[in-house]
């Protein structure tokens, strides 16, 4: 999920302006405001524009639209679901739309999903005007629902099969600042079962914008011995986005066309993104990022964390 605190991005007219960057913004028509409001952590709009239809917006960044939220959930989620080969006990950090735990739950494997979002009031808003997220995922049998901060409560469970960080970028003052540490990777290593694995959302890998992708990348790279970067197009977020699946063992490049097929196979309900040959593009980084990666020397730690803005 995405998190940017700025006076400009308010939903006050026709008018929808997002704030991209320090120096970057778009402009979208607001044909309905659906919800308006705020909880202890942020403010929160249920708002419908012109090119993408309905929107979750936090802190006036859009997290999600109808037209493209598939292609977000499914890349983050199902990457690392079909490397995990039979994953059975999954935990999602944040996520509060209950798109990513849709996605989830489309593997017959799958016994228990913990989902840990410190924001009651975004589930609950969520759960109200967006069905066609959740599709009901965070009331399922399966799901149990925990209104805390994440990085207490991985600290504190059990081991999982996977980890997913469907986290806001790392802001000053944000949820998440302390998420993306080298100190918090190493207790999600610890968390993880044998042959789990993680994922995160990573921001922005924008030419103009690499510097917290790049981090991540470089951090997590201190903790996983397997650790492999991979980014998607999402047109609402008017950039390339980036991810990070990491593991101790498993390597998604190591996974075959037919391997990732038979898995995907046995998912309920079709995918409309993700598949075996989407796969296999998704982890071939252009050069520039590459090079960034290379270059990067930025290791993100509790006593220097990093703000994405």
């Amino acid at each position: 999920m995405r998190s940017f605190h700025t006076r400009y991005a308010m939903v006050t007219s026709k008018w929808f302006l997002e704030q991209t960057t320090a120096d970057e913004g778009s402009f979208h028509s607001i044909e309905k405001v659906i919800f308006s409001g705020s909880s202890d952590y942020q403010r929160i709009e249920i708002i419908e524009i012109g090119s993408y239809g309905k929107c979750l917006v936090l802190d006036g960044k859009i997290q999600s639209c109808a037209a493209d939220e598939f292609i977000y959930h499914e890349a983050l989620a199902h990457p690392a679901m079909v490397l995990s080969a039979l994953p059975r006990k999954i935990l999602v950090a944040g996520g509060g739309e209950g798109a990513t735990t849709r996605e989830v739950l489309r593997h017959p494997s799958v016994s228990e999903v913990a989902i840990v979002d410190l924001d009651k009031v975004v589930v609950e808003v969520c759960e109200k005007y967006l069905p066609e997220w959740h599709m009901g995922a965070m009331r399922d049998k399966k799901t149990e629902v925990f209104f805390e901060d994440a990085r207490k409560f991985i600290e504190s469970s059990e081991n999982f099969d996977v980890i997913i960080l469907d986290l806001p970028e790392p802001t000053k003052g944000g949820p998440a600042f302390m998420l993306y540490t080298k100190e918090f990777y190493e207790i999600v290593y610890r968390r993880l079962n044998d042959g789990g694995v993680v994922v995160t959302q990573a921001a922005s890998t924008a030419v103009n914008n690499l510097e917290v992708f790049t981090a991540i990348v470089n951090t997590m790279r201190q903790v996983f011995p397997v650790i492999r970067p991979y980014t998607a197009n999402i047109p609402s977020f008017y950039a390339p986005w980036g991810f990070v699946l990491a593991s101790r063992e498993n390597d998604p490049l190591n996974l075959s066309p037919g391997n990732i097929k038979a898995r995907l196979d046995n998912l309920e309900g079709s995918l409309k993104f993700y598949d075996d040959e989407t796969h296999q593009g998704m982890f071939c980084l252009p050069r520039y990022l590459r090079d960034s990666i290379a270059k990067g020397s930025v290791i993100i730690t509790d006593a220097s964390p990093l703000s994405f803005y």
